[in-house]
């Protein structure tokens, strides 16, 4: 096999003109980005970004008065495959920051609860300082826009997964004109 560069031709040139394939390389360019700037902040705790988010989950169902989460719960929430959470969940467990928990009505049913280092791990991780600084770069109006234009992308890709229902995302909810 020949290592000749090939000049590009004019099809070939088109490509670096898809306007729609640069915005997403953009957008996952942004999201690794931003998770790299969020894991920096996140070593500090000791924790990673998804035990993070884990952390935030049970906390906003426990929040909202309902039961404990189940690790199916949680890989809705996550847009995950149950095995993968059921690994995580255990490697929390044994950082100490989650217990597994029977359910008292269905013996087969297990719930992740906080322990009390998992609630001062979320309290650490609540600071959110590095995404504050990212997202603040722009004003509140064109943070609006955004989280309003990145809703309608989300939602469109979901129903193109054929997802009927979508995962559980309370904190994207909209917000009332004041």
């Amino acid at each position: 096999m020949s290592n000749k560069v090939v000049p590009r031709t004019d099809k070939q040139s088109g490509l670096l003109d898809d306007d729609d394939y640069n915005l997403w390389v953009l957008l996952m360019h942004t999201r690794d980005t931003l998770a790299a700037y969020r894991k920096k902040e996140l070593s500090k705790c000791g924790l990673s970004a998804i035990e993070s988010i884990v952390l935030f989950i049970v906390q906003v169902i426990e929040q909202n008065g309902a039961a404990d989460p189940t690790p199916s719960e949680i890989s809705r929430w996550l847009f995950r495959k149950p095995n993968s959470i059921s690994t995580l969940v255990a490697r929390m467990e044994k950082k100490g920051l989650v217990r597994r928990v029977n359910d008292l009505d269905k013996k087969n049913l297990v719930r992740i609860a906080l322990t009390e280092k998992g609630y001062e791990a979320y309290r650490q991780s609540a600071r959110r300082v590095n995404i504050r600084k990212s997202l603040r770069v722009l004003p509140a109006e064109r943070r609006q826009e955004l989280q309003s234009a990145l809703s309608v992308i989300w939602e469109h890709a979901l129903k193109n997964l054929g997802m009927a229902q979508r995962p559980p995302f309370p904190y994207l909810r909209e917000r009332k004109e004041s």
